[in-house]
């Protein structure tokens, strides 16, 4: 895929869900299960095979083909999601790209706009 999946009206926040498959046949299935566990409304996007980690430039052996699974939380969900999320591992898109993370970024470029930050911002404020 070479483009982000539209997210729909009231679903701006993204969240990865490392380690995770849900598979194309099984998305309202992925759904109703957040909706049933966490209460909380949610749009499955995508999942990205991750890339390889580097180490200053170098590709780390048997690293890479992760299969994480990205989706938008409800807005009026967020708060009651915000702490149960992190007993499954789910993190939001801004941390998992967070300061100094993209420089070893494992996913597609295209992913910074998934985020409520700008990454040219953030750039700027790090020099």
């Amino acid at each position: 895929m070479n483009t982000n999946i539209q997210k729909n009206e009231g679903f701006s926040q993204v969240c990865v869900w490392p380690a995770t498959l849900v598979g194309e046949n099984k998305i309202k299935e992925f759904e109703d299960f957040m909706l049933n566990e966490f209460q909380t409304r949610v749009q499955y996007l995508e999942e990205i095979e991750t890339y390889p980690d580097t180490i200053n430039g170098i590709i780390v052996e048997e690293t890479g083909g992760r299969n994480d699974v990205f989706f938008a939380v409800h807005d009026e969900d967020l708060g009651k999601f915000s702490v149960p999320r992190l007993s499954v591992g789910i993190r939001w898109i801004e941390d998992v790209l967070a300061k100094g993370n993209y420089r070893n970024i494992i996913y597609p470029e295209r992913v910074f706009d998934y985020c409520t930050w700008n990454k040219e911002n953030l750039e700027k404020e790090e020099k």
